[in-house]
């Protein structure tokens, strides 16, 4: 009979191991559908590895695609700590991106300095105003955040659908509906000419920084860490629960916000339905990777920014789906869920006692 038995505190390099593990876990399962396709294995993760950091441009693209990634990471990190399941950052990047264009559309005449500021700030609390109705439903009558902040998901594309048909609508956008673009005051500067690259992965960095700091060098980050891991000896020690679960759900919206504020301001200038391909569902695995370190979400994000670009490439060269991207971040969850019971655990075979003993 095999059993788990507990192992104690994992060291440092084993925390730092698993998540690595992880990622070429799932590049080697993903071997297995791509040989299914027929396609020819060498030259399929060749072509994935040049399409992600073969040139200056694919470099500029990966760098482009971890910078929603880095922030609704930190999102789902800093809320997953004190155990608040936001699975909500999609809508709340969705709701960020249409305060930003409220704001940045011409609403305000202010020159760059002061509107691009104004234009992030409001992505950033329109996502938290976001979350923290699931947050006070959480601590006030116990409702499941998961389920609240997954059905609003739902509920703000269909807002976003009607503003950008209706009130928003750009009128001199033909056939696929889109908002009024941002004036040139309101956008992100780009960081390389000629590439989409912008300044929001500034913005998204210091971002990391910042919550790394708050949570290792502050009560505050104290309080979340000890409401997530005891919530009961928190109470008990006189830490405000429900009050540190409000504050970190707004936290949490507001990063995610950011990243659909960054996402209008700095790549497309403009809302469309299609702004964000997951991303929010995509920082869940990103944080997951992360072990829901600040700091090591950065590295999380750049390889699933490398992984989407790297298998559009691949798509191309080798005839594959470009799917094969969101299967290789789905295994690569998977094997860090696996990996982390088998961090905190050791199998044990122990016989099973005699008949009648």
């Amino acid at each position: 009979m095999i059993r788990l038995e507990p192992r104690g505190v994992p060291s440092r390099g084993l925390a730092l191991a698993v998540p690595v593990a992880a990622a070429l876990a799932a590049l080697a399962l993903a071997a297995v559908p791509l040989l299914l396709a027929g396609a020819p294995l060498g030259r399929a993760y060749a072509a994935m590895a040049e399409g992600a950091l073969g040139s200056r441009f694919a470099l500029t693209e990966v760098l482009t695609r971890a910078t929603p990634l880095i922030l609704t990471g930190l999102a789902a990190a800093v809320a997953f700590r004190a155990r608040l399941y936001n699975i909500g950052a999609e809508g709340q990047l969705y709701v960020g991106a249409l305060a930003a264009v409220a704001v940045g559309a011409g609403t305000l005449d202010w020159p760059t300095p002061l509107l691009v500021p104004a234009v992030l700030g409001a992505g950033a609390l329109a996502g938290a105003a976001m979350m923290v109705g699931p947050a006070l439903a959480r601590v006030t009558l116990g409702a499941d955040e998961v389920v609240t902040t997954l059905l609003l998901n739902f509920v703000v594309l269909l807002l976003v659908q009607m503003m950008i048909e209706g009130p928003m609508k750009d009128p001199m956008s033909m056939g696929w509906p889109q908002s009024e673009p941002l004036i040139d005051a309101a956008t992100l500067p780009r960081l390389v000419e000629k590439t989409r690259l912008h300044a929001g992965l500034l913005v998204a960095l210091a971002a990391a920084g910042l919550l790394h700091g708050l949570m290792a060098r502050t009560v505050a980050g104290f309080a979340i860490r000890a409401v997530g891991e005891a919530p009961a000896a928190a109470r008990f020690a006189g830490l405000p629960v429900g009050g540190t679960l409000v504050a970190v759900g707004a936290l949490s919206g507001a990063l995610a916000g950011l990243a659909g504020a960054g996402e209008v301001a700095g790549v497309k200038g403009f809302l469309a339905a299609d702004l964000s391909p997951g991303y929010g569902y995509a920082g869940i695995v990103v944080a997951m990777l992360a072990g829901l370190s600040p700091l090591g979400t950065v590295a999380a994000a750049l390889f699933v920014a490398a992984v989407f670009v790297g298998a559009d490439s691949m798509s191309r060269v080798v005839n594959v789906s470009s799917y094969i991207a969101n299967l290789i971040v789905a295994l690569s969850l998977i094997a860090v869920l696996v990996a982390g019971v088998l961090t905190r655990y050791r199998l044990r075979y122990a016989r099973r006692p005699a008949a009648g003993a």
